[in-house]
């Protein structure tokens, strides 16, 4: 099972929200580069990074800090935020992201998601976000009326390379990840699973990788790992062992 560790982004800063309210950001630190070699120091070969400002304005805005953590970091580099067209999904792979997380429009533009996943393959993850078993979008701001569930299974042969799914009321608060809608995600869909949202400490970590035969991929941590409350050489370790 995969640890990445998060990079979030907010006029350029690495900061952390709370239920993804951009009104309650806590910033972390000012140089996301740097940020990101930290990481890479402590052992991480996989970076989740989101370009926050991005996801509510639809289009990248923290580019510079983006590209200088593809510059710097030496792992593999999976970004969200705002990517809603053919034209930014090229230019990200071409600046070598490994992976790009599409949100939004995997709601609104469906054919869009599925072309790119055929033509850039295994690059594609699909974000599930879930407000009480519905999916979020628009940076969370909004609740649409589609089962999380539902959207899953539209990609199931699209050949994306990964569901990536967020309990958005525990992300940020460190309340500890929500295993059990996680895994029942992974056990009803053929797509891996990336779990997220609320990951506390490292029995979160320990709990999510007995499951990865269950088809859970991996574990994002932001706030845990920033706060002090889980180490990430010790995260990246039990998790290896999954």
């Amino acid at each position: 099972m995969i640890v990445f560790p998060a990079i979030d982004l907010k006029g350029g800063e690495v900061v952390r929200l709370a239920e993804g309210d951009m009104n309650r950001a806590t910033v972390y630190a000012d140089d996301p580069a740097a940020q990101a070699m930290l990481f890479a120091e402590q052992g991480a070969e996989f970076l989740h990074v989101v370009d926050l400002d991005g996801a509510f304005a639809g289009r990248p805005e923290n580019a510079e800090a983006v590209e200088g953590i593809i510059e710097n970091f030496p792992g593999y580099i999976q970004l969200g935020g705002g990517i809603r067209n053919p034209q930014t999904v090229e230019r990200w792979f071409d600046m070598g992201v490994a992976r790009l997380v599409i949100g939004t429009a995997a709601l609104k533009d469906p054919q869009f998601v599925k072309d790119m996943a055929r033509e850039f393959a295994d690059g594609i993850v699909v974000a599930v976000d879930a407000r009480d078993g519905f999916v979020a979008t628009e940076g969370w701001a909004e609740k649409s009326d589609m089962p999380v569930i539902d959207l899953a299974r539209r990609f199931e042969d699209a050949g994306v390379a990964s569901i990536l799914f967020t309990d958005v009321g525990r992300d940020g608060m460190l309340t500890g990840c929500n295993i059990e809608a996680t895994v029942d995600l992974a056990r009803r869909v053929n797509i891996p699973v990336i779990a997220s949202g609320g990951v506390k400490g490292i029995d979160d970590i320990h709990m999510l990788s007995l499951h990865a035969k269950d088809g859970i991929e991996g574990v994002i941590t932001g706030r845990a790992i920033y706060d002090g409350r889980l180490d990430l050489a010790t995260a990246i370790a039990v998790a290896e062992r999954a």
